[in-house]
């Protein structure tokens, strides 16, 4: 088995570290304090980002993105993790669920999305909803040739930065043998149309600058064209792409505990107290073994769900698997690497206060850490007949 890297690999790691480092890393402090990212500084990134080839690097050449296979785009993924959220996600990654446009969708929605020209947003999540995305009340109901959308989402982010959701709702329901069971459908709604309506979200811990909004949909009025893959069918839609997105949050995730372990490992190589440097200390030094134990592990984890996702093998259970390793692993690291500084660890003059904080989320968001040990419990059990 090869673990080596390729030179065009390591070129491309090489240039998002080096665009991280250059256009992002200085506007931390200001997006920690204020809470914002300027409308200003977000098109002089998302600029620069295309000028450097790297917007849109998970779309394919003939569509006008950067065609990085799905190893490559995680190592790219964990360079851009070095930063905050907010300001990473600007070098947009728009969702892999937009190559189900089909017709006048493709030159409309997805291949604008993919110059940098529009932007879009996800919504799933409902207050009474949460991970049982089978019981959405959101419903858009077929009147002719429009679909006439009411309801409530929430969590809905970055919708502030978008121009356009992909909207799941409930278009129906058929009888199983577990009784009534909602059918969904996906469409793709400009936040121009009237009855659409975007509210900002609930302040939340993680992220901060990456904001969450509610969207209410009141007699909203969406042009059948507009429907992503077929009606009733939304579930195959999301469940093609969601994958990928699974695996870019366990990179991300991988890119956070870089940098935390790096801060931690300074901080035991040059601190010193009763007379000599922490690190020699097996109180610290065993933290550090263990840290950097559990990282190389959910990188194993990662990139093995990457390449064979790449090589067009990878189940939802290796999806789901790097998630869950990669996310509980920055939880453990960023919170140990605190422990090795101390007090000095939440002070907001260093970064592991904001990688402890961002963390959180990220076992949640993509589906919980609950929801991913169901997909691998559900694929180990389903050839046993259980």
């Amino acid at each position: 088995m090869d673990f080596s890297i390729s030179e065009d690999q390591q070129m491309v790691v090489d240039t998002v570290r080096a665009f991280v480092e250059r256009e992002l890393v200085p506007h931390e402090e200001e997006v920690e304090r204020t809470g914002q990212v300027r409308p200003e500084l977000v098109d002089q990134i998302r600029g620069k980002a295309i000028d450097a080839g790297l917007y849109a690097a998970n779309m394919p050449v003939e569509l006008g993105g950067g065609g990085l296979d799905d190893l490559t785009l995680a190592m790219a993924e964990r360079a851009f993790g070095w930063t905050a959220y907010a300001l990473h996600y600007i070098v947009a990654r728009p969702s892999n669920i937009l190559r189900a446009c089909t017709g006048d969708q493709v030159d409309e929605y997805l291949l604008p999305t993919v110059r940098g020209e529009r932007v879009e947003c996800l919504a799933m999540s409902e207050p009474d909803a949460g991970s049982d995305l089978r019981g959405m009340t959101c419903r858009a109901e077929r009147h002719g040739d429009h679909y006439v959308v009411n309801g409530t989402k929430h969590f809905i982010s970055h919708a502030d930065l978008a121009d356009y959701v992909i909207l799941f709702a409930a278009t129906g329901s058929e009888t199983t043998e577990r009784g009534p069971r909602t059918l969904i459908s996906s469409l793709l709604v400009d936040f121009d149309t009237p009855g659409v309506e975007r509210v900002p979200g609930y302040n939340c811990v993680s992220n901060r600058g990456y904001h969450n909004f509610i969207l209410n949909f009141d007699e909203a009025r969406v042009p059948a064209s507009k429907l992503l893959g077929e009606e009733h069918r939304g579930f195959d839609v999301a469940n093609e792409w969601l994958g990928s997105t699974r695996l870019q949050v366990a990179a991300v995730c991988l890119g956070r505990a870089d940098r935390a372990l790096s801060v931690a490992l300074d901080w035991a190589a040059t601190r010193e107290q009763f007379g000599q440097r922490i690190g020699r200390f097996q109180g610290v030094s065993f933290k550090l073994a263990d840290m950097r134990t559990r990282l190389l592990q959910a990188e194993l984890m990662t990139y093995r769900a990457a390449w064979l996702s790449a090589k067009g093998e990878m189940t939802d259970a290796d999806a789901a698997m790097a998630k869950l390793s990669a996310t509980e692993m920055l939880q453990f690291v960023s919170d140990e690497a605190i422990q090795i500084l101390g007090g000095m660890g939440l002070m907001d003059e260093l970064p592991l206060e904001r990688i402890w904080r961002d963390a959180r989320v990220d076992r949640i968001w993509d589906g919980t850490s609950e929801i991913q040990r169901h997909i691998v419990s559900r694929h180990m059990l389903r050839p046993l007949g259980s």
